[in-house]
């Protein structure tokens, strides 16, 4: 049993996220056999990520301020503290904070099975696909 170290929060690279966007990372696998990531995430009001999917699927666990999710039929969901988002293997999607709040979310997901394809990253959003009508 060990206390894993703390990491720095770093800034997401703009080629994948449009608006400022910070990652603490909190999980990473120790050997092999382990997949398990999981960061928190911090989006500033209006900010967002690229199209992407993951090998895997992904969890992403709201804990304050309104997200912002969605997907290529433009299917778009906004997510409170407290609730839960599955989005399953390969399926492309974005998330976000709503405009006008700060978004705060905990992202746990499972490396593919060659690393470099975990998140496979696309084009960003655009301003339409980010305004569409949320249910």
């Amino acid at each position: 049993m060990n206390i894993e170290p703390a990491q720095p929060t770093a800034k997401n690279p703009p080629e994948q996220f449009a608006g400022d966007v910070w990652v603490d990372p909190i999980v990473a696998p120790h050997d092999g056999d382990q997949r398990a990531t999981m960061a928190r995430v911090r989006f500033a009001p209006g900010a967002r990520t690229a199209w992407h999917s993951h090998a895997r699927g992904q969890y992403l666990h709201v804990t304050a301020g309104v997200a912002r999710f969605g997907t290529r039929d433009g299917e778009i969901l906004e997510l409170h503290p407290g609730q839960t988002l599955y989005t399953p293997p390969g399926q492309e999607h974005w998330h976000a904070s709503a405009q006008g709040t700060f978004m705060e979310h905990l992202a746990l997901l499972e490396l593919g099975d060659d690393p470099a394809t975990t998140t496979i990253w696309a084009e960003h959003i655009t301003d339409a696909e980010y305004e569409g009508g949320a249910r």
